[in-house]
């Protein structure tokens, strides 16, 4: 069996991490990722708690595929909990795929990073075990390596939706303003129309009087 642990810091608030983290899938960064689809979602006690079915790409070296096989997509069940009045998200992962013989077993978590709050702490921990092949202790290896390299690459494509996230907020926030003044300069012609046209009445109420008068 194979332990493997990481901590990230993102320079991002825990709000918009989490917010990120829910949009990760797809993203062009980590393409081994293919589909995420929701089995349940429920909330108690203000926790939301929701079960997905990951759609993967594993990619395994030749000799392995031929020991295990090399089916098209792979299968994971994740199941996580995000509390925000206690600013935690948590997510727990394990394969379906090759779960007679294969077991990877991933936790992820998001805080706040204990001494600047404007920052989020990812820690990240897997299990690997192989037991009933061939070459299980290498493959475990191998099998981690991936976990690592993938870890990273989900970092990256992390970073690549929060960045996703800020254009389409500038987005909608340069749209508000320009409808904000739209609406005002609407507004203003509307003004002015109205003004115009009570000094044209006015004006005419005036002449009439005059006339009237003389």
């Amino acid at each position: 069996m194979k332990i493997w642990t990481s901590e990230h810091v993102f320079n991002h608030p825990w709000e918009t991490v989490a917010q990120a983290a829910w949009r990760k899938y797809p993203n062009p960064i980590n393409t081994a990722v293919i589909g995420t689809d929701v089995v349940e979602r429920r909330v108690v006690d203000g926790v939301l708690h929701t079960h997905r079915l990951v759609s993967s790409k594993w990619y395994f070296p030749q000799w392995a595929q031929k020991l295990i096989g090399s089916p098209n997509v792979c299968y994971a069940s994740e199941k996580s909990t995000v509390d925000p009045r206690e600013r935690l998200m948590t997510l727990k992962t394990i394969n379906l795929t090759f779960g007679s013989f294969l077991s990877v077993y991933e936790t992820l978590s998001y805080v706040p990073h204990p001494t600047d709050p404007s920052k989020t702490l990812l820690k990240q921990e897997a299990t690997v075990q192989v037991e009933g092949v061939p070459l299980n202790r290498y493959m475990e290896d191998v099998l981690t390596k991936n976990i690592s390299t993938n870890a990273g690459k989900g970092r990256q494509g992390l970073e690549w939706v929060i960045g996703k996230l800020n254009a389409e907020m500038k987005e909608l926030a340069n749209s508000a303003a320009n409808s904000t003044n739209e609406i005002l300069t609407h507004t203003k012609k509307s003004l002015d129309d109205i003004t115009d046209q009570a000094r044209k009445s006015m004006d005419e109420l005036s002449a009439t009087a005059q006339k009237i008068h003389i």
